[in-house]
């Protein structure tokens, strides 16, 4: 009961030092489901909008929600068109040395091939992967023969159409895919990469990361971070 009172109480220090900024603006892709898409009612949904509307619910903060492309993600948030990324963003060295990363709101999750046959050789084949993710760069350097897509739609695309071999992804994004396509199977064993999701921030911004630092804390430590992983399917709860 301490813990989570203290806890408490440095959320509520942190939110009001972030006061000073009225409206915070969340910026995602809105074409990764289950992690963030766009639903029937045009509305930016998934995993990450329940958990970023929660997690300004608890920081106090009224926030709106920015859609932006993949590839221009990290900098757009550097020139200001949104505040903070929440778009499954996996924390690397390399993105941490042009923003700053959050704590991690879920663990690594795996990476997985797919392809239309097993025997594919997702080694030295020709693999798809989506620009400027942690996969692409993970392909490239194993010496496969790299093509790159601007969404994560086309990726699968080239798979189906014979372009590549296989998909390299986000496992959890792949297995709705892969379950519900008979012609897609998986190809080669599950690939561990990234030191999990975590939201994304300018670097000028140290006050607003604190900010969710402290509500993504309170959340792993009444246990609603892993309620909301396990109905949303994204990965392996903490």
């Amino acid at each position: 009961m301490k813990r989570l009172i203290l806890a408490s109480a440095a959320l509520a220090v942190s939110a009001g030092m972030a006061a000073a900024q009225d409206v915070v603006r969340l910026g995602t892709e809105g074409a990764y489901p289950p992690w963030n898409f766009i639903n029937d009612d045009g509305e930016i949904d998934g995993f990450e909008r329940e958990l970023g509307d929660e997690l300004c619910e608890r920081a106090e903060l009224e926030c709106t929600w920015v859609t932006n492309d993949w590839d221009s993600i990290i900098p757009n948030l550097v020139s200001g068109n949104y505040d903070a990324i929440i778009a499954g963003m996996s924390i690397t060295e390399e993105r941490d040395e042009v923003i700053d990363f959050s704590q991690n709101y879920t663990p690594p999750d795996p990476s997985a091939f797919a392809a239309m046959s097993e025997g594919v050789d997702v080694e030295s084949g020709v693999i798809a992967a989506q620009t400027g993710t942690i996969q692409a760069g993970y392909v490239a350097e194993q010496g496969a023969t790299l093509v790159e897509y601007a969404t994560p739609d086309e990726t699968i695309a080239a798979v189906k159409s014979g372009e590549a071999d296989a998909v390299l992804a986000d496992k959890s994004f792949l297995a709705p895919i892969v379950e519900n396509d008979p012609e897609l199977v998986w190809a080669g064993p599950d690939v561990a990469l990234g030191g999990g999701v975590g939201m994304g921030f300018r670097e000028s911004d140290p006050e607003l990361r604190e900010t969710f630092d402290a509500a993504i804390q309170s959340m792993k430590d009444d246990g609603t971070l892993n309620e909301l992983i396990a109905e949303w399917d994204v990965s392996t709860q903490f």
